[in-house]
This record gives structure tokens, C-alpha cells and sequence, in this order.
């Protein structure tokens, strides 16, 4: 089973598609992941892709898509894959198509979680990430036991450069102008399943699972 997670920053399709890799046994391919890992690593490529999220616009299709495919060559796609804030584009949709017929794979459903802008932006505002295990916390929704500090490992928790608030709406901006057609792309091929994603997210997770499940 190939599924792509569509919602913007905030919207929780992070969590949903870590949730459905693990319940149906899938790589979970997490773009942001990919973004960040190849930052930390200094290279060329990581370089790139970390003026872009600085300033809170979209990476270029071309540095996207390299990473994804370097990501798909990797053993533990061929049972199936989870994407994760990829595509974010119709080219990239169309990329990530070409990218699966040239292994017979297909993506089968596309999963959009859909949450309001103004909630959004209350989301985005109090995240907060562990240093060390990349744990999430919110200040209001799912506060750490003692500020500044990981309930799970004891690290750091900070907030990431593109989480202030400016930023914040720069992102959102950014994602309804060149995302929203993507959801019109996987529509018109009868594969989009819209969820609602003002729900807890224990709720969100039955409808995606339980629907999947009849699939």
C-alpha cells in the first residue's frame, strides 16, 4: 500500500502517518525529515535546502524530489510507503507517479487532514521540540511536566527557526497557494479521502485506520 499525507504545518499528518506506517507496517517517508537530515549533514544539498526553509517557502521540486527518490531506493519501501508532506506541488505529484510506475508501485489513496488557517496558526505558535529525541510538545495542548525540559529524555526543548510567527504565515500562505491544487490532482483520480482534522487526534486516527482498513 503507497500513501501520501496531505495538510498543512500544523494540521498533525506528521503524527497520523507515524500512526498508519506502524499499524499497516510501512516506511514512513516524512519530507521534513529528509529536509532536516540533509541540513545537519552540511552538504551541499543540505545547504540548499536550509536557505529556503529559513525563509519558510516551499524547497524547489528538484531538491525535493532527489531526496524522495534517493529515499525509495531504500529496502524498506518495497512493502509500501507512507508520504509524508510529500508532494506538495502537481509536479511533484506527477514526479512521485513516475517515481512508482518505474518500480509497478502506485499510490492508492492520498489522506487530507483538514484544519481551519486561524486554527492552524494557534497549532504552530506554541510548538515546542526536544534537542535530542525530536519529542513535540505545544504549550497549551500537550505542555512538557517541566518547561524547557523532555518529559521522555531530559533534553532541551526548543522552538525551530521556521516556527515564529512570521514565519508561521509566511508558511501557510505558501502551502494554500501551491498545495491546495494537489488535492484537485488526487480528486480527479478518485484517491482523495478528506479527514477532519479538528478531531483528537486518537479520533483522527480511527477514521484514517477504519477506512483504510475496507480498502
Amino acid at each position: 500500500m503507497f500513501l501520501v499525507f496531505l495538510g498543512a504545518p500544523g494540521a498533525g499528518k506528521g503524527t497520523q502517518a507515524a500512526v498508519v506506517s506502524r499499524k499497516f507496517g510501512l516506511a514512513h517517508i516524512a519530507s521534513g525529515d529528509l529536509f532536516r537530515q540533509s541540513v545537519d549533514k552540511g552538504t551541499e544539498l543540505g545547504k540548499s535546502v536550509k536557505a529556503y526553509m529559513d525563509k519558510g517557502a516551499l524547497v524547489p521540486d528538484e531538491l525535493t524530489v532527489q531526496l524522495i527518490l534517493e529515499r525509495l531506493n531504500e529496502p524498506d519501501c518495497k512493502l509500501g510507503c507512507v508520504f509524508d508532506g510529500f508532494p506538495r506541488t502537481i509536479e511533484q505529484a506527477k514526479a512521485l507517479d513516475k517515481m512508482l510506475a518505474g518500480r509497478g508501485w502506485a499510490i492508492d489513496k492520498a489522506v487530507y487532514i483538514d484544519v481551519p488557517e486561524e486554527e492552524l496558526l494557534k497549532r504552530l505558535g506554541g510548538r515546542w521540540i526536544c534537542r535530542e529525541c525530536q519529542a513535540p510538545y505545544h504549550e497549551v495542548n500537550s505542555p512538557p511536566k517541566t518547561p524547557g525540559k523532555c518529559d521522555k529524555c531530559g533534553g532541551e526543548l526548543y522552538q525551530r527557526s521556521d516556527d515564529n510567527e512570521k514565519t508561521i504565515k509566511e508558511r501557510l500562505k505558501v502551502y494554500f497557494v501551491q498545495t491546495t491544487p494537489v488535492l484537485d490532482y488526487y480528486k480527479a483520480k478518485g484517491k482523495l479521502v478528506p479527514v477532519d482534522g479538528k478531531l483528537g487526534i486518537e479520533e483522527v486516527s480511527e477514521k484514517i485506520i477504519g477506512f483504510l482498513g475496507t480498502k
